[in-house]
């Protein structure tokens, strides 16, 4: 398409979707958003408008990516989650709704505890990826809760891959921007608690839970999510278990949490819906008192697990 108006470019572009997208007209239209810098009105208001030829380029070649299956986040480098802007690449997982109730618990929690405990706590946000958890859990500590700064908690990110914590990094300095908030986060390369030292009042996570054989046939639609976040069943030394049960990440967390976790500390761990049960069954096993919270679909998604 050499020259398009705003209403001709979305319909072009609705069509070459349909086949390949679950959300055609979304997709199109965080495209056009994205390309303009045009909110959803905007984007109706001047339908008529014809699309600059740079913005027009852009928009060709991000629909062309988005027909091999790539996310319209890999395409623009941005993901709303929990009201605020993710930068994202391939190198993490793109921050999903159902991870939203995990920050939820997380944000009501804490601000329980700090009130009742009138110190400073430590929280890890292990697998932190893009770093959506400890970020949102800090902004709406601050924003919403109206903490002052001195009873912010402070935050450990942790994450096996320096791209990963690249990414994270980013996100803190442009989204907390404060220095105040920022002082608040420090950034640990470890595979889980290997180089993480001390304790915490809370540990949250979303950690790799899908079954091995599972793997390949998600990534199949090509929407390049990366493997070593997806895979649950990679072992502390990097080799495959065989159980195939997406549970190998996880049972290792939870028996190094034992020694990371303060008396009367908390881990808020997603899990997927099929392996939120055992998950909670193995957290027992090691002394802790679980309970299971839903996600919007009604499926058990985030495990509670406290310790006395």
């Amino acid at each position: 398409m050499h020259s398009a108006t705003i209403r001709q470019f979305k319909n072009s572009a609705i069509k070459e979707l349909q086949e390949i997208s679950p959300s055609p007209e979304l997709d199109v239209q965080v495209l056009l958003s994205h390309a303009l810098n045009y909110d959803k009105t905007r984007l109706l208001l001047f339908a008529e408008n014809h699309i600059p030829d740079d913005k027009l380029e852009w928009l060709n070649e991000a629909v062309a990516k988005r027909k091999t299956g790539l996310p319209v986040a890999y395409i623009t480098g941005v993901k709303e989650f929990y009201g605020y802007d993710f930068f994202v690449t391939p190198d993490v997982l793109i921050p999903k709704p159902d991870t939203e109730i995990l920050v939820e618990q997380a944000v009501q929690q804490i601000a329980d505890k700090i009130r009742a405990n009138k110190r400073i706590l430590s929280i890890c946000d292990m697998c932190t990826g893009s770093g959506c958890i400890a970020i949102s859990v800090l902004m709406t500590l601050s924003e919403k809760y109206k903490l002052d700064d001195e009873s912010i908690p402070v935050f450990t990110m942790v994450d096996i891959s320096e791209k990963v914590l690249e990414v994270a990094r980013k996100n803190t300095s442009q989204i907390l921007k404060r220095p105040e908030l920022l002082q608040k986060i420090r950034f640990i390369r470890s595979n889980l608690f290997e180089n993480v030292t001390g304790r915490f009042d809370f540990i949250l996570s979303n950690p790799p839970y899908i079954p091995h054989s599972m793997v390949k046939e998600l990534l199949k639609d090509g929407r390049n999510e990366p493997v070593l976040a997806l895979d649950g069943d990679v072992t502390k030394d990097g080799e495959l278990t065989l159980k195939d049960d997406g549970m190998e990440v996880i049972r290792n967390l939870i028996e190094q949490s034992t020694i990371h976790l303060y008396t009367g500390g908390t881990t808020l761990m997603e899990t997927g819906e099929y392996n939120a049960e055992k998950t909670s069954d193995f957290a027992r096993i090691y002394g802790f008192k679980t309970k299971i919270y839903k996600d919007l679909e009604n499926q058990p998604r985030v495990v509670q697990m406290k310790i006395n």
